[in-house]
């Protein structure tokens, strides 16, 4: 016990040293996660025959695959803090019981979202803005993509809890194993046997259960700190209900992306046609690429954070809380400069298509508008997670998409010229409101809590040196 708790202790040595240890091989695993979908959408693009359709086709199915990661995100995210919290106070044998209950809802979940996105997807795709002529590229991809949606949040959900455990290079290799045999089965399926779109799902799908197959052989090995055990998996109620909740804020946040996602493409639909859905798909999939260093730093610097927490040392994080919130800031101020200047260069990494690529310039250059304050805004649900505090970590989660980006994606059209245009301002408008919302109330909740406790600390040690 002793052994197990000393592996990966966060309540010693240099707090930024502890962090960037976690969020580099974590910023490089997000790099290889977001392959997955990159890689489809570059040869997506590429396809000789209808690539626009097939990428609009794809970008359609991208709500409901954000629906499936909502639910890997609610009992691997969430959990995870908790993990990391017990382990700060020493608890090995409640740790091991989150990861079970985890792995336990992850399968069921997996399982049933098949079954229900089988069932529902035609309408749902409709639904989402989908025309007669690109539900079929929509409806290719995302029938196979279902079939492997217990492979998705197995691999994401418990690739959370190897990260918690301080394991962060052997969750890259997690994601690795999936991306390299994406970027090798991808071109196999998509052109050489000329499957076209269904040929990425295809590709997908059998590299998300090589990733699946490897995390749950490490987490079943004698090299886990918090192993997957039989006993653990029986389903507690509380354990699911603790999970859940602090899970919700993720949860939240993948859902009401997917929300937005569909309140944009039946927007765009409506007043830009497909073409615009096509453009949305790419920005979206270069948010993705520019967002990873800011989520490697965050997610590195959750389980500091939660097992200092656990530890009762609050100076260690104050100092952690400083550095992520400087970090994500100094870096999202600067890649916002260089998107503005060079749009061209990452759109092409998706589409060479003349017409898509004028539409998307100015278009990106709105999104993107005051992206650093985008920072502020996973800096504080990030401390809200890390500290169990998951009513305020839902709050902004939900102001901030649903609140405030899906009403002015139906209103702003109306009231701008072009009216696409006003589609993309909404984006930066939720950051700038609900970013600096979010980060205020983080720096004044947190900041009184860990103030309070400090002082307590310091008056039972004076008490004790009286003694």
């Amino acid at each position: 016990m002793v052994q197990e708790n000393t592996v990966n202790d966060f309540s010693k040595g240099s707090v930024v040293k502890n962090i960037l240890t976690l969020a580099l091989p974590m910023t490089l695993a997000q790099l290889i996660n977001i392959l997955y979908n990159i890689v489809d959408r570059m040869y997506i693009g590429r396809i000789p025959d209808h690539a626009t359709l097939s990428l609009t086709g794809l970008g359609l199915s991208m709500p409901i695959i954000s629906a499936v990661i909502a639910f890997a995100n609610l009992f691997g995210v969430g959990g995870a803090p908790l993990c990391s919290i017990a382990r700060g106070k020493g608890d090995i044998k409640g740790a091991e019981k989150v990861v079970g209950n985890a792995f336990t809802m992850l399968l069921c979940t997996g399982v049933l979202l098949t079954v229900a996105g089988l069932l529902f997807k035609k309408p749902l795709l409709y639904a989402f803005g989908a025309s007669d002529a690109t539900f079929p590229f929509a409806d290719s991809y995302l029938s196979i993509y279902l079939l492997g949606c217990t492979f998705v949040t197995v691999s994401l959900g418990m690739n959370s809890y190897i990260n918690a455990q301080g394991f962060a290079r052997m969750g890259m290799v997690t994601t690795l194993i999936g991306a390299v045999l994406n970027i090798i089965l991808d071109p196999l399926f998509i052109f050489t046997m000329g499957m076209g779109i269904r040929g990425a799902a295809i590709a997908t799908v059998i590299s998300q259960l090589a990733s699946a197959i490897w995390t749950v052989r490490f987490l079943t090995s004698p090299k886990a700190i918090l192993r997957i055990r039989v006993s653990c998996m029986r389903p507690c109620l509380k354990t699911i209900r603790d999970i859940a909740a602090l899970g919700l804020s993720n949860f939240m946040m993948s859902i009401t992306n997917s929300i937005v996602q569909v309140v944009c493409n039946s927007t765009l639909s409506l007043y830009g046609g497909d073409l615009y859905v096509g453009v949305m798909t790419v920005i979206n999939s270069v948010r993705e690429i520019v967002s990873m260093p800011v989520s490697g730093i965050t997610n590195g610097s959750q389980p500091v954070i939660s097992f200092n927490y656990g530890a009762e040392k609050y100076d260690r994080i104050k100092t952690a809380i400083r550095f992520m919130a400087v970090s994500c800031i100094a870096y999202t101020t600067a890649i916002w400069g260089i998107l503005h200047l060079f749009p061209v260069f990452f759109i092409h990494i998706f589409n060479t298509q003349a017409d898509l690529v004028e539409a998307a310039v100015p278009s990106m250059q709105i999104y993107y508008f005051g992206f650093f304050m985008m920072s502020l805004q996973f800096s504080g649900q990030t401390v809200f997670q890390a500290l169990g505090k998951a009513k305020y970590a839902i709050f902004f989660s939900i102001l901030r998409k649903v609140v405030i980006v899906a009403p002015l994606t139906i209103l702003l059209p109306r009231w701008i010229s072009p009216s696409v245009n006003g589609v993309f301002l909404a984006e930066p408008i939720s950051n700038f409101i609900g970013g600096t919302a979010c980060f205020v109330t983080m720096l004044i909740v947190v900041g009184r809590e860990l103030k309070a406790a400090q002082k307590e600390q310091d008056v039972m040690a004076d008490a004790n040196i009286r003694c």
